[in-house]
């Protein structure tokens, strides 16, 4: 069912590339705060998206939700719902719909009256509440506690019961603020495949705020990083990952090996470029088209799993440096391997565990070979 929807959802994004959400100029600076909550920020949200914003607290994310939904004022630029200039429109008179991290449900309705609630505030007819309440509830897995109090769920049933309530209205626009950040991992990840299932079959546009990396990768059909009141990228989980602008960017989406250096050869027959590494003074080459010139200061950036792990040494077409395995850790499928490189330089190493049961000798202190080609990785500029 959900490769289904996926599927479903994946032709249904590729017909359509309609803007529903334009951020124009935003900025927004608080009261006695010296420094903007969010800079300048131009961004396009298209229709049917789950779009996420992730980034470090502080960062502007939920400032910027908020600004969608009404709550907060910017101090200067404009924000689109499709060609509507929404910038001064009360958040009652939008057609958007916010979950709150803390679900907010009222302790003293039942489940039923809680995700009604908005529905009878409208007065709509009670026959289409009753349909309309019963498959909400249906939809999140939620119609036997239809009865229950607050106090009589678990953090995630609330959440369910929160997400029902949103949905129930059946809103433009849905906005989720850190909506899974107080469930436990196994919960989390059950309820992220939920999330996903809900959006394709109700094709309402998700915006989300989250802190966590993997499940902003997870959930996003695009996804923005943000930092310091700025948005540093835009783009497909696979795109930010595989090719990040930026150090910071390539840094915080998940762990990466930089190594940093300068420029001091080139061969523009082979499109390769030299870099010395001030860690190792080792001198590593990367595969490239720019012309980048000598003496630039640049950094390598290498995910852990582009990077080989070995006994010997390597063909001659591979980057190889030497280190000592100093520590490792066990993930289940996979297994981390800490190398220190011979100037001190630490780097990340990850190998399936199928590889280790073939290669005995990965031990503690072990001197190995660490290598990766030509046109592994990424160069970064800042």
């Amino acid at each position: 069912m959900a490769e289904q929807l996926l599927k479903t959802k994946r032709q249904r994004k590729e017909s359509t590339n309609d803007v529903l959400i334009k951020f124009k100029n935003i900025s927004k600076k608080y009261p006695h705060s010296d420094e903007l909550a969010v800079h300048n920020i131009n961004l396009d949200i298209e229709e049917g998206d789950l779009f996420v914003l992730v980034g470090p607290s502080g960062c502007g994310k939920s400032t910027l939700l908020r600004m969608i939904a009404g709550f907060e004022k910017p101090t200067s630029g404009r924000i689109y719902l499709g060609d509507q200039d929404i910038t001064d429109l009360p958040p009652h008179k939008r057609p958007i719909n916010m979950m709150f991290q803390s679900y907010a449900l009222f302790p003293h309705m039942n489940v039923w009256n809680n995700v009604a609630f908005g529905l009878k505030q409208e007065k709509i007819p009670h026959d289409e509440i009753t349909q309309r309440v019963h498959e909400a509830l249906e939809m999140v897995n939620m119609s036997s506690f239809a009865k229950r109090m607050p106090d009589q769920l678990s953090g995630g049933q609330k959440q369910r019961v929160a997400l029902a309530r949103s949905i129930v209205k059946r809103p433009k626009v849905l906005l989720l603020d850190e909506p899974l950040g107080a469930l436990d991992r196994k919960i989390r990840e059950q309820t992220q495949v939920e999330l996903i299932k809900i959006q394709c079959l109700l094709n309402i546009t998700f915006i989300m705020v989250t802190h966590d990396q993997e499940e902003a990768m997870t959930l996003a059909d695009c996804m923005a990083v943000m930092n310091k009141g700025k948005v540093l990228q835009v783009g497909t989980a696979e795109d930010i990952y595989e090719t990040p602008n930026s150090r910071f960017v390539a840094e915080f989406v998940d762990s990466i090996n930089l190594f940093n250096g300068r420029i001091v050869e080139k061969n523009a027959k082979k499109q390769l470029v030299g870099i010395s590494v001030d860690e190792t003074d080792d001198i590593i080459y990367f595969k490239t088209k720019e012309d980048y010139p000598i003496g630039k200061k640049i950094s390598l950036g290498l995910r852990p799993e582009e990077v080989e792990i070995d006994v010997s040494k390597t063909p001659d077409d591979e980057n190889e440096v030497v280190g000592t395995i100093i520590d490792y850790g066990f993930l289940g499928q996979k297994i981390v391997y800490h190398v220190e490189l011979r100037n001190g330089k630490n780097i990340h190493v990850t190998i399936p565990t199928s590889s280790k049961m073939k290669n005995p000798d990965f031990k503690m202190g072990k001197k190995v070979y660490v290598s990766w080609f030509y046109d592994d990785g990424v160069l970064l500029q800042k």
